[in-house]
């Protein structure tokens, strides 16, 4: 009994300081941002607010308690405040199933595995609790009664679909390496410099467009382009409620950062593991692997804010093509490429580098076949012009 009830006091404690930091990454993420805005433009960024401007997310989140709490008079009330408490709610839900670091050792043979729930199905729940998220953003534009909250709903709706279907058949090759639906298993598979970047270099560029599509983000923003839509489907939010939205997009990305490290770039893995293992101890290395999932997970925060700042939106039309004329051709012929190799790495004896090979060489011959493919449709649409 007081085993157990040691083993519960621990994971509590490790479920309340994962959804600390995520939390806090994602406050501090409005920051970093305007730092990398500034940069990319230039300019001088947030530097009022304490030294640095490092209370800048805490004078931010005063403002928007002090604004008025406002609620159209035609709205759903209840759904109008359902939607943004649901997509906080499936933001933070994700991370459950996402390792942050190996088995840690407590003494007295107690073992405490960092991971909020280790299940065997771990990549749907990902899915199908990103798949939920987009009823927030649904309910909270139907029930604005606003027509350009609708709309923006509706764009986030279709957008979500249609790169999830994407997104779903590029994991299918990691599950094909892996052999397992569990996210746990799935980073075990790396352990070693086995990372799945290796393998699967196509099947990331994939994931990485569609997490780019499934969060919202420029060039991606089509449910909230402020030039056509004011503000897409929170146009009628203020307060709080509008900062759940915007709050849950940052956690959005940093999660989507740590699903990205564990599927493709080894999770807590790092160079060196074992050598620091036996040097300083298991725990410290695993210690270590925690930081090595969030330092993961940042990198590709910033990449996201990056993006942001250097290339224009799409068109919708754009939007849609790409996701179904592009993206989803690439995720199939990915999964048939990934068989091929695997099937030819048993049936002759091959070892990784033959994979590797295999993989990288089919992610030249479609970008071979892309540039053809562009300058055809470039003179096409000359011609049609002319």
């Amino acid at each position: 009994m007081e085993i157990t009830s040691t083993l519960f006091t621990a994971k509590a404690i490790y479920v309340g300081a994962i959804f600390a930091i995520t939390l806090g990454v994602a406050t501090y993420s409005t920051y970093f941002e305007r730092i990398v805005a500034a940069f990319m433009q230039d300019r001088v960024g947030p530097d009022r607010a304490g030294p640095f401007g490092i209370f800048q997310p805490l004078a931010d989140a005063v403002k928007m308690f002090m604004k008025e709490d406002f609620i159209p008079a035609q709205s759903d009330k209840w759904l109008f405040i359902a939607g943004p408490c649901l997509s906080m709610l499936t933001a933070l839900m994700t991370s459950a199933v996402v390792p942050f670091g190996d088995t840690l050792d407590l003494g007295n043979g107690l073992m405490l595995d960092l991971q909020g729930i280790d299940v065997n199905i771990g990549i749907l729940w990902v899915f199908g609790i990103v798949s939920l998220g987009v009823y927030g953003v649904l309910i909270g534009g139907w029930a604005s009664n606003n027509k350009f909250a609708l709309i923006g709903a509706i764009r986030a709706a279709s957008q979500n679909i249609s790169y999830e279907l994407a997104m779903g058949l590029s994991i299918i090759a990691i599950l094909m390496l892996s052999g397992s639906l569990s996210t746990k298993n799935i980073v075990e598979v790396q352990q070693g410099g086995h990372w799945n970047i290796l393998y699967q270099p196509l099947g990331f560029v994939i994931f990485i467009v569609c997490a780019f599509a499934e969060c919202n983000r420029t060039p991606f923003d089509l449910p909230e382009c402020e030039t056509e839509l004011i503000g897409g489907y929170h146009t009628e939010y203020s307060s709080m409620k509008l900062g759940f939205y915007l709050f849950s997009e940052y956690i959005n990305m940093f999660i989507s950062g740590a699903v990205m490290a564990t599927l493709y770039f080894g999770g807590y893995d790092y160079p060196g593991h074992d050598f620091i293992a036996g040097k300083f101890g298991n725990n410290i290395a695993v210690l270590l692997g925690v930081g090595a999932v969030i330092g993961k997970a940042l990198v590709f925060v910033f990449i996201f804010m990056w993006v942001r700042w250097t290339i224009p939106r799409f068109r919708y039309d754009q939007l849609m093509g790409l996701g179904w004329t592009g993206l989803i051709p690439l995720a199939m012929f990915n999964v048939v490429l990934t068989g091929a190799v695997m099937l030819f790495t048993v049936n002759e004896g091959g070892s990784n580098w033959i994979t590797i090979a295999g993989s990288w060489a089919g992610v030249a011959l479609m970008l071979v076949v892309t540039a053809f493919y562009s300058q055809f449709q470039y003179k096409k649409n000359k011609l049609a012009t002319a």
